[in-house]
């Protein structure tokens, strides 16, 4: 089985802005275009803000311990329940895990198995 990545890019505002027009222009004239899967921070500090030691732990367990709730995720971290909720919402919200609700409870869960991070210099 093929392992699955998730692709995390640094682009600023302005390569962002131009890429969406670009593809509108493509578009416009009737020409496929292939979506752009990707997380991209406009550079490497908002990244890093974003992508703490803490929150790739979380992403860690998720991916290899598979907890069945939030509450297990925080046991499993040795972390407050508060915050590690805090942190799978915004890891959801970027959409580096999914929730998953079963009967009463919502389990995180993590589809890939590696993060590129891509760099234009």
């Amino acid at each position: 089985m093929k392992a699955k990545n998730v692709n995390i890019g640094i682009k600023s505002v302005e390569e962002a802005l131009s890429d969406f027009v670009m593809t509108g222009e493509a578009i416009e004239r009737g020409e496929q275009v292939k979506p752009l899967k990707g997380i991209y921070f406009t550079n490497l500090d908002a990244f890093r803000r974003v992508m703490t030691q803490k929150r790739l732990e979380l992403l860690h367990i998720i991916k290899t311990e598979h907890p069945e709730s939030i509450a297990h995720l925080a046991r499993l971290a040795g972390r407050d329940v508060t915050n590690v909720a805090d942190d799978v919402k915004y890891l959801s919200e970027i959409g580096l895990l999914e929730m998953k609700k079963i009967k009463r409870s919502h389990i995180p869960t993590v589809n890939y198995d590696s993060i590129n991070l891509k760099i234009a210099v």
